[in-house]
């Protein structure tokens, strides 16, 4: 009878530390631009109303980022908390255009050996559920059931939405399509099925609703694309402005510079009413001020290719360069039980969220996991606190479908530089009073170039950075 005591005792202690633990949602947009969202860009065209709010009762980053300007490396390093260029994985899976070099070497999968952020909270007994966009392995093995999330509703390895967005998809991992359903609405509808499920069972869970959304191709509801042609005709002004520098030999690329475009409008709109659907449904379980919300986006708006839907304007480029335009990002942290509403200006970057929500979670960090991550929480707790980290590192060594160079690049507090891998061309910029990266003033700067050039040369060497490929009779392209 002792013995029953003493384990039903330890069932109890056990259920009620899981259930002391808080939930977690994460809300990742795949190709939204920082001044895509009112609370970032109170002029935008779009209509956030949900993000907004939900950036006011947390902390708001101002200077967050993407670890790559594209897809699939970013995801990967949410799920590890490394950096892509650690195992090679520094271009949307699976992108290997070449232009006057080859690209670098390129992993197209997330290694199976890696502990991803879900294994880490499958294992502290959270129950775990994948919505939406994967991109992170091109067969099953690699899909999110086998790398820690205990449900798996439309994450394989496709980037867009196979089908687009009006049922029926061409989605394996989606079934029972109702006619004419929005993609949006369905994964919105599954999340909030979901909660129920998991809330009914009492373990802590994790939602990662990864939407597809506003990735091409641009669809959305025709009354709410009409509603926003109707808008679109009191804006005035040139859509596109001056071409943007691509590398030598491809074509030249149109920017955006005026946010218009209505269907992409409707789809930001809708994004944003699925986030609210999520949020109400957490305030209605009455589990709002026990569970952490995360949001942000996987890379820049898209404003040089694939029919340029929104402007990322005062910032450079977008999707697919290291300028600003295609690194900053949208980044939210809420948990109302313990973290006050704010707004912070320190420099942080996508392979940080993991060790965050561990310790925000009262889970222990794992370092050799998420090495690149460093946990916000004294940030989180105090916005005007600094964490203890010199620098931000970017790697992209491939021509991107948008028009970007090969590139790298760092910030080390206000200053930027960025480094050109066809020839080794340098570039500073100071982004407290240059945010649109127009006034190269490297030359003006020699000592700080130095610096900076030998910390990020240091870094390639740390992460095992691959470089660009010589190609035919082209001579061998610039090594660091």
């Amino acid at each position: 009878d002792s013995m029953r005591l003493i384990i039903f005792t330890f069932l109890v202690l056990t259920t009620a530390k899981l259930s002391a633990r808080p939930n977690i949602v994460f809300f990742l947009v795949d190709d939204l631009g920082y001044m895509d969202i009112g609370a970032y860009n109170p002029k935008t065209f779009y209509k956030t109303p949900n993000i907004d709010r939900l950036a006011a009762t947390g902390v708001k980053f101002t200077n967050g980022y993407a670890a790559n300007p594209v897809c699939s490396p970013t995801r990967y390093s949410i799920m590890t908390g490394k950096y892509p260029s650690r195992i090679g994985a520094t271009n949307w899976f699976s992108g290997t255009r070449s232009g006057k070099f080859k690209p670098a070497p390129l992993t197209s999968k997330m290694p199976l050996s890696e502990f991803t952020l879900a294994e880490a909270l499958k294992e502290a007994g959270y129950r775990t559920a994948f919505l939406g966009k994967w991109h992170l392995g091109p067969t099953p093995e690699f899909w999110p059931e086998n790398q820690g999330f205990d449900i798996n509703i439309g994450g394989h390895n496709r980037g867009s939405p196979p089908g687009g967005y009006f049922s029926p998809y061409k989605n394996p991992r989606l079934k029972n399509l109702k006619d004419g359903e929005y993609l949006t609405d369905r994964l919105a509808d599954e999340a909030l099925e979901t909660i129920d499920t998991f809330h009914a069972k009492e373990n802590p869970f994790l939602i990662y609703l990864s939407f597809y959304n506003v990735h091409t191709p641009l669809q959305a509801p025709k009354e709410m694309v009409q509603k926003y042609q109707e808008q679109a005709k009191n804006i005035e002004g040139a859509e596109f402005g001056p071409e943007e520098q691509v590398w030598p030999g491809a074509k030249k690329r149109r920017v955006r510079i005026l946010q218009k475009h209505a269907t992409y409008a409707a789809m930001v709109e809708k994004m944003d009413q699925a986030v609210g659907k999520v949020l109400n449904k957490l305030t209605e379980l009455g589990i709002e001020k026990e569970t952490i919300i995360c949001f942000t986006s996987d890379n820049g708006g898209l404003s040089t290719s694939e029919g340029s839907p929104t402007s990322n304007l005062p910032l450079r480029g977008g999707k697919g360069w290291v300028y600003e335009g295609g690194i900053r990002e949208p980044f939210i942290i809420k948990y109302p039980s313990i973290i006050n509403a704010g707004i912070s200006d320190v420099p942080v970057i996508s392979t940080d969220f993991y060790p965050t929500i561990l310790e925000l979670a009262k889970i222990d960090q794992r370092p050799e996991q998420h090495l690149d991550g460093i946990s916000l929480v004294t940030v989180l707790k105090d916005p005007k606190s600094n964490p203890k980290r010199d620098s931000l590192y970017w790697h992209y060594p491939h021509y991107s479908n948008q028009g970007g160079f090969p590139g790298g690049a760092i910030r080390e507090g206000k200053m930027k530089l960025i480094e050109r891998y066809e020839d080794g061309r340098i570039h500073l910029f100071d982004l407290n009073n240059d945010p649109g990266e127009r006034n190269d003033i490297a030359e003006m700067h020699p000592k700080t170039v130095l610096s900076m050039r030998t910390k990020l040369h240091k870094w390639y060497k740390q992460v095992n950075a691959k470089f660009l490929q010589p190609k035919g009779s082209n001579i061998d392209p610039w090594k660091p």
